[in-house]
């Protein structure tokens, strides 16, 4: 059974239980800003490149040649469902908006407010625990939720508010990616 095997440390790399999606987050001291909301069936993250070949016109020259493609832009992306709700989530999810007195009232302009930046940790297996704890954190830039407001309501269930946030790029930093990955072990 030569290639049957798992490496002796695998459990101590594997991200286990849903996590949390949270305002902000500190990877130097693990600290978490306030938790956003409860959430049912975990996270999905994804961070699709989309690629520019320049050498697929180019005479003479294969596509997909690696010299000659290069990343244009991420679309990084989290999706899942929260199972509770408050005013400021209620706006966040409605995407263009403003939020008042619980009253959430969507609009057609966006603005800066309406791009928070969203993190989602995870505990990393064996240390997860106090001080030092491990984790694999995705900071979300610019976010804005792009599925538009989703409510689903359940006979003798929860309701569910669906999320789509998509991170976005910046003019005043066009080159830097929006989203990054911690993993602290």
């Amino acid at each position: 059974m030569q290639y049957t095997r798992v490496a002796n440390d695998a459990f101590e790399k594997i991200q286990i239980n849903a996590g949390i999606m949270v305002s902000s987050f500190t990877p130097a001291t693990g600290a978490i800003g306030s938790i956003m909301g409860a959430t049912t069936g975990g996270f999905s993250f994804s961070a699709n490149p989309t690629y520019e070949d320049f050498g697929e016109e180019v005479d003479n020259v294969p596509p997909n040649t690696w010299q000659m493609k290069r990343v244009r832009c991420y679309d990084p992306a989290a999706s899942g469902s929260f199972v509770t709700v408050s005013a400021a989530l209620a706006g966040q999810l409605s995407g263009a908006g403003t939020v008042a007195d619980g009253h959430i009232v969507p609009t057609h302009s966006l603005t800066a407010a309406d791009f928070d930046d969203v993190w989602i940790v995870g505990d990393y297996s064996a240390n997860n625990e106090g001080e030092g704890a491990g984790y694999v954190a995705i900071h979300i830039m610019h976010a804005l939720n792009t599925g538009g407001f989703q409510w689903q309501t359940a006979k003798d269930g929860k309701g569910k508010f669906a999320f789509d946030f998509h991170g976005h790029y910046d003019l005043n930093d066009i080159d830097t990616a929006p989203y990054e990955i911690y993993i602290r072990g």
